[in-house]
Order: structure tokens, then sequence, then C-alpha cells
């Protein structure tokens, strides 16, 4: 039982992306941000977040004894290693496969997401809880168009469109169940598994700080996201 909740909670961390966007030889949940790899940093988010909960990592098969060697150097929360497979959806199932029959709700995780703040955490976890299916979403900050078949675009109404994060969070009977459906490459993320079962997705707020780390300048703002958070800290000391 997760510390101080009423279920068992349990996250799946998909860190065997390649990164080749961007650049470089190291896969980027690898790299270093904050004095910690990526992949550390967010395993520590979720420790901190929901104490007690069980951490299923999934890592592309021939990066499995690199990262415990890599990882024997950093203070990291304890978790499991999974390898991964041939699509995102082998690799969530394979991640979910490993964590504890005990759990009663899951996140999934994109590894490379290392800046949601713990309650961002608890928020998904808790609107699971009572709904059965919580997807972080924002508002688009920009103008967005609608490309047309023929080439043109046409102005897209923002007010009714939302972009989508992770932790997507879900009770586990339900991506349990999700998960025994045969592969479709349509299904983009785990909502979309959910969705095809007929279950009706809840949106709770998400953080415009959780990016996803994609491209090189994406470190350079998450280092100024890390620090300022550092300076609050103190302030508050």
């Amino acid at each position: 039982m997760a510390e101080g909740y009423g279920y068992k909670a349990g996250v799946v961390i998909v860190a065997a992306g390649s990164g080749r966007r961007m650049g470089g030889g190291l896969p980027k949940q690898f790299r270093m941000l904050g004095g910690l790899p990526v992949l550390a940093r967010t395993i520590n988010l979720f420790a901190q977040a929901v104490p007690g909960i069980d951490i299923a990592v999934v890592l592309a098969a021939d990066r499995m004894d690199f990262w415990h060697d890599f990882a024997a150097r950093f203070d990291v929360a304890r978790h499991k290693c999974v390898a991964g497979g041939e699509e995102r959806f082998h690799s969530v199932s394979r991640g979910l496969a490993a964590l504890s029959p005990a759990v009663d709700i899951v996140a999934v995780h994109d590894a490379v997401r290392p800046l949601a703040t713990p309650e961002l955490i608890r928020r998904t976890f808790e609107c699971a809880a009572a709904d059965g299916a919580a997807v972080p979403v924002i508002c688009p900050a920009d103008s967005c168009r609608t490309l047309l078949d023929d080439g043109a675009s046409a102005p897209a109404d923002r007010s009714r469109l939302r972009l989508v994060q992770t932790p997507q969070t879900f009770r586990a009977d339900i991506l349990r169940t999700a998960y025994e459906q045969p592969y479709a490459p349509e299904f983009t993320d785990d909502a979309s598994l959910v969705e095809r079962l007929g279950i009706r997705i809840s949106l709770c707020e998400g953080e415009r700080t959780n990016m996803k780390l994609t491209e090189p300048a994406d470190f350079i703002l998450a280092e100024a996201v890390i620090a300022s958070r550092h300076g609050d800290d103190a302030d508050n000391l």
C-alpha cells in the first residue's frame, strides 16, 4: 500500500527510446540534468511523490547492463528493470507485467519528462482512483492550424484543443485489460488503448514545465527550471 493512500500505486517508466532527434551517442534518458541522469531524476520523482510506489523501468535490451552500472554511481530510488519490445505498446505491456499484481492504480510516464511535480503526479493518481482513467493536459499557447487534404490549411479553434502529457494514470485492472488487445498502429498512447474499451478518459490539469526532453535546447530550459525550483526552496528555508 502506498503510504498514506487507500491504494497500492505503481508506475511504468518508459526509457527504451534511442533519442535520435537529440543527436549524440548517448540516449537522452541517460544524459545528465542537474547533477543526475534524466532517468534517475524521473525515478526519484515518483518515489518522492508517492512513497511506497512500485517502479518498473523499461529499457532497451542492450542498455540494461549499462544502466545497472551507471545507476550504481548515484542515489537512485529502488526500481526494477525490464527489457522493452519492438514498439512502445510492447514495452509498456512488459513493464506492466513486471509490476506487483497488488497494484491498484498504475501510471505510465515518459522517462524524459523529469520535471513533473509531485503535485501533478498525485493529482493524476487521485483522478484515476475516482474516475478510472486520467490524463494530464495543457491548453495550447499558440494559434493552431489544421492541414487539409489539398495541401492548404485552416485555423483550428485552440479553445477546444488540449496538449497531452504523462503520467497517464489508470485503475490497474482497466490498463491490464487494455493491453490484452492486439497491437494496432493507431494506439499512440495508453489513453487510446483504454478508449477502445469504451472507457471515458478524464482530463486533469497538467503543467507547462512538464516538458518532454526532445531537442538539445530542451536541456537548457530544463536546467533553468531546476535552478529556479532550487532557488524557491532556498527562499523558503
